[in-house]
C-alpha cells in the first residue's frame, strides 16, 4: 500500500506535487490556512485519490510536504506532536520577492536547519524546492531519463522513504548528504538552485 502524502500549503508547489502523487495513485491530503472547502477546485482537478483536509490532518500522514512560505512554518511548531513524522522540506527563505528575491540571513545554518528547529523531533528532508513550478510539473520522464530531485537530510531512513516516493513518481532522486551540506546546494540562492537536471539511463 503506497503511503498517505500530507502537503501543507496549496499554492503553486503544492499543487503541483500533490498532482504527480495523486497521479501515481497516491492518497493526498492537501491544505491550505483557509477551511478544506475553499480547495474544490483544486481536489476536482486532483482527482479521486486527493482530499482536501486541515493543516493538523495533512500533518498526520505518512510523509508530510511543506509547501507554505517559510515564514508561516513557525506557527506549524504546536499543531501535532513532530516527534518521529518525516517531513519535507519544500520551502526557500525569501524575505522578497520578485524582482530582487531576498533571502533571509540565517547565518551558518541551512535553511532547513531553522525548519527543524521548529519541528522538534520531525525527520526533515530537503526536496521539492530547487525547480520552477511550471517545469516541476511537466512529465518527469525526459527523453531517455528522469528530471533530477535532490534529497538532504540527517534521517538516512527518511531519506530512503522520500527518495522512494519520489522514485515512483518518476523522477530520479540524487542524495546530497545531510541537511548541513547539501541542503545549502538547494535552498534558495544557493548552486543547485532553479537548475534543471536529467539523470540518463
Amino acid at each position: 500500500m503506497k503511503k498517505s502524502i500530507g502537503i501543507i500549503g496549496a499554492g503553486n508547489i503544492g499543487k503541483t506535487v500533490a498532482g504527480h502523487f495523486a497521479k501515481a495513485g497516491f492518497p493526498v491530503l492537501i491544505s491550505n490556512s483557509q477551511d478544506p472547502k475553499t480547495l474544490s477546485e483544486t481536489i476536482a482537478f486532483l482527482g479521486q485519490d486527493a482530499k482536501a483536509v486541515t493543516p493538523a490532518e495533512a500533518a498526520k500522514a505518512d510523509i508530510v510536504i511543506l509547501a507554505l512560505p517559510r515564514s508561516e512554518v513557525p506557527n506549524l511548531s504546536g499543531l501535532i506532536d513532530w516527534n518521529g513524522r518525516i517531513v519535507v522540506d519544500a520551502t526557500n527563505h525569501f524575505i522578497t520577492y520578485a524582482p530582487d528575491f531576498q533571502v533571509a540571513d540565517l547565518g551558518d545554518l541551512a535553511s532547513s536547519q531553522v525548519v527543524q528547529q521548529h519541528l522538534s523531533g520531525a525527520h526533515i528532508v530537503k526536496a521539492f524546492n530547487t525547480i520552477f513550478f511550471k517545469i516541476l510539473e511537466q512529465d518527469p520522464h525526459v527523453g531517455k531519463g528522469n528530471r533530477v530531485l535532490f534529497v538532504s537530510g540527517d534521517d538516512q531512513n527518511a531519506k530512503e522513504v522520500v527518495s522512494q516516493a519520489i522514485t515512483e513518481i518518476g523522477f530520479a532522486p540524487v542524495d546530497l548528504g545531510s541537511l548541513a551540506v547539501g541542503s545549502k546546494f538547494q535552498q534558495a540562492k544557493g548552486a543547485l538552485a532553479t537548475l534543471n537536471f536529467i539523470k540518463i539511463g
